[in-house]
């Protein structure tokens, strides 16, 4: 996971910078990467210092390194953007793998979201008509939205009835619609940048299927939701 979030931040950086502010790119990716060793050795107290360090630190390589005055907000804002999008949101996979039933719970986040994400790919592409968004996703449609919620119900009863069954029926259905929800705003989150860019990918990591982004955006609106009900609503 250490890997997978340098890598992504990577990605996310060159998005936004292209080949400006190099150094400061590679250094956002290797702090907002400790974010996954500190969590994983119980070490969170220090994330608050970690991430004031980080603030102080480009501030003043943007002070001393100056780019074109008129940019520095938008650049020096897209790299602590990347160091609280990323390392944050996917580091709640941390805790939720340490709880006493997170591998569980981490399964059964990957198969709603594939899930959803099948679902509203293909009923979209067969019968979708209306434009869920078009300003940000003009793929997307209202119909592939709510095949996305079908999809994630199923695979939510699928889920309770082969590996998971603390899980009540109508939780599972609640739980099923948020993740189908938070899922898919995630992915229209990552679309905004990427239209934000001017790019069609976050990148070509992987060939055929784009950036590593293109693969993780649902997940980093599903992880930080996952974890919350894990932990508060069934007791860790």
């Amino acid at each position: 996971m250490t890997l997978v979030l340098f890598l992504s931040l990577v990605e996310f950086n060159r998005m936004g910078l292209g080949t400006e502010h190099r150094l400061e790119q590679w250094l956002a990716a290797i702090i907002g990467a400790t974010v996954i060793p500190l969590l994983f050795y119980e070490n969170a107290a220090l994330l608050f210092p970690l991430l004031t360090g980080a603030v102080l630190l480009f501030s003043l390589l943007f002070l001393f390194r100056l780019p074109a005055i008129t940019e520095v907000h938008h650049r020096l804002g897209w790299i602590i953007l990347g160091l609280v999008y990323l390392p944050f949101l996917l580091g709640h996979l941390i805790p939720l793998r340490l709880l006493a039933d997170g591998r569980q719970w981490i399964f059964m986040t990957l198969i709603v979201i594939m899930s959803c994400d099948t679902f509203a790919y293909f009923v979209g592409s067969k019968i979708g008509k209306r434009k869920l968004y078009p300003a940000v996703s003009p793929n997307k449609s209202v119909e592939g939205a709510v095949g996305g919620l079908i999809g994630s119900i199923v695979a939510m009863m699928v889920v309770k009835f082969t590996f998971f069954p603390i899980l009540g029926v109508f939780d599972a259905v609640l739980i099923g619609l948020l993740l189908a929800v938070m899922g898919q705003l995630g992915d229209l989150f990552e679309s905004l940048l990427k239209r934000a860019c001017q790019v069609k990918d976050s990148g070509n990591m992987i060939p055929g299927h784009g950036g590593i982004l293109d693969r993780l955006d649902s997940l980093l609106f599903a992880f930080p939701l996952v974890y919350y009900i894990a932990r508060y609503g069934y007791g860790g």
